[in-house]
């Protein structure tokens, strides 16, 4: 995993590495400069642009550009530079890289003072983004927001170096005005602000470029948030003992389905079994046995007393290892009622998702004392909102997620871009993996099998979490490679997650 460190903290670290590589900060600046200009002839035409117009500011991030810049035009790749001058003097990086830009014969220098009228020439093809770093900590105005209004009303493609200008790491930018970047090149790690909603049309596609900050540094320094790009996996996933059994492997309970609804309880069976359980049970009310028998008949059957609805406890509950409740329940208030009970009886791994999570936010005071240590929920936004309310901003949201499931002990699994993941102790975990396409009914009914079968074959919730949402979203883009992201549905996630399972290693 990558560990997303604090702007604070990332700047320790770029001193650190100077301190005992050691290195010179400006030929830091060049690495990042060179990791730049590497990923721009890797992942653009650049090489076959009419120009590239970089524009600066006078800090380091403006010392970034016009390194870019000096690498570009040694490449023959036509190049524009402007300065947005906003001080007399830039940092001594910066003023450095300008002599160096300024030493090559043909290169003009454009600067942007407050009264000057700037545009950017038609011809550009791709926009550099080199204004502001992630050190800014107040609102962009004045003539630098003219620049930055300019940028985005250019036909070109804009690429933001470290953070787009104008946005902020660490707190919400709502309001502000932002570079609209299609690419965003961040230094080793990844920010904060990039795994939030608010910031999509800011952000784009993030990548993270190695510059090889020091690695003592990076192993050295705690944090608490994680950006999951390379996940553990789990023992099971991999290697399957030779004298193994079904026992081996847990028995699962999932609660699902109800009339009308028992598609949900289908995905979610089919999920848990393709991830490795051992064994599955699935308690359906009456009238879906049928049903369920015919579409999963690898799954064993628990029937309800009630016909259409969840009204009572599975027999023999002991001999479950873990269990998934909600998808399709419906929230009839007999079906609150089961819950209840259920929640009073159950001690084990358990994961809660769809309608029992509105039957909790229903009845919040009398059900939600009763979650377990370490049980795992799998709200999307709405469902959220019914737990904690209203927010602001994603920040908030985020805030408002940790401390959930600090207050009740347990893992908060918000659903969506970058899925986040909030721990009891305090750990935050964004995930990798998924895409647009995985919007679809019964998606969310996939995942709750997934992390269901981890935690019954003996997975701590922690990782089953972290790693559950991540092998969901590698089904997901496995599908979308195969199906579009348009056509894509629950049960080419499903397909998905067997052909992501033996990608593991």
């Amino acid at each position: 995993m990558t560990k997303v460190f604090s702007i604070a903290q990332i700047r320790e670290a770029d001193k650190y590495t100077i301190e005992h590589e050691p290195i010179a900060s400006v030929e830091l600046m060049e690495r990042a400069a060179k990791a730049s200009f590497d990923w721009l002839l890797a992942n653009t035409n650049v090489h076959h642009s009419k120009c590239v117009s970089i524009v600066c500011g006078m800090g380091n991030n403006g010392g970034d550009g016009l390194a870019i810049a000096r690498m570009l035009y040694l490449e023959r790749i036509p190049v524009d530079v402007y300065i947005l001058k906003h001080a007399d003097v830039g940092s001594a990086d910066f003023e450095l890289n300008k002599q160096r830009l300024e030493a090559l014969d043909g290169i003009d220098i454009k600067y942007i003072v407050e009264d000057s009228e700037f545009t950017i020439s038609s011809s550009s093809d791709y926009i550099i983004d080199a204004i502001f770093g992630s050190g800014l900590n107040r609102a962009v105005s004045g003539f630098a927001k003219r620049v930055i209004d300019v940028v985005n009303a250019a036909e070109a493609i804009r690429i933001s170096i470290d953070i787009p200008s104008g946005l902020f790491a660490e707190k919400s930018s709502i309001g502000c005005s932002v570079v609209k970047a299609v690419y965003t090149l961040s230094f080793q790690f990844p920010k904060l602000a990039f795994f939030f909603p608010e910031n999509a049309s800011y952000v784009g596609e993030f990548r993270v470029l190695d510059i090889s900050l020091h690695k003592t540094y990076i192993a050295e320094t705690s944090t608490s948030i994680y950006y999951v790009d390379v996940p553990d996996i789990p023992q099971s996933m991999i290697f399957r003992p030779k004298f193994s059994h079904k026992g081996s492997f847990g028995h699962a309970l999932l609660i699902a389905g109800s009339f009308g609804k028992v598609g949900a309880a289908i995905f979610a069976a089919k999920a848990c079994m393709y991830v490795g359980v051992g064994l599955l049970t699935v308690h359906v009310p009456y009238n879906a046995v049928a049903c369920m028998q015919m579409a999963f008949p690898e799954a064993m059957i628990s029937v309800d007393k009630g016909n259409d609805i969840f009204t009572s406890l599975p027999m023999e509950l002991d001999k479950y290892s873990a269990v998934g409740v909600g998808p399709g329940l419906g929230t009839d208030e007999k079906s609150v009622v089961a819950l209840r009970e259920f929640l009073s009886n159950w001690n084990k791994p358990l994961v809660l998702d769809a309608d029992a999570l509105n039957m909790i936010a229903m009845n919040k005071e009398e059900m939600l004392p009763l979650l377990k240590y370490n049980t795992i929920i799998t709200p999307h936004v709405k469902e959220f909102k019914r737990w904690v309310g209203e927010w602001d901003n994603d920040f908030e949201r985020l805030e408002k997620q940790k401390t959930l499931a600090k207050d009740y002990g347990i893992i908060v699994v918000l659903k969506g871009a970058n899925t986040s993941i909030c721990c009891p102790d305090g750990e935050v975990y964004f995930n990798s993996t998924g895409n647009p396409g995985m919007a679809t009914g019964g998606s969310g009914d996939v995942l709750t099998g997934i992390i269901t079968s981890l935690l019954a074959q003996g997975v701590d919730a922690k990782q089953a979490a972290i790693f559950g949402v991540y092998l969901h979203g590698m089904a997901g883009d496995i599908a979308a490679a195969e199906v579009g992201q348009v056509s894509m549905t629950a049960s080419d996630i499903c397909n998905g997650i067997k052909k992501a399972t033996k990608c593991l290693k």
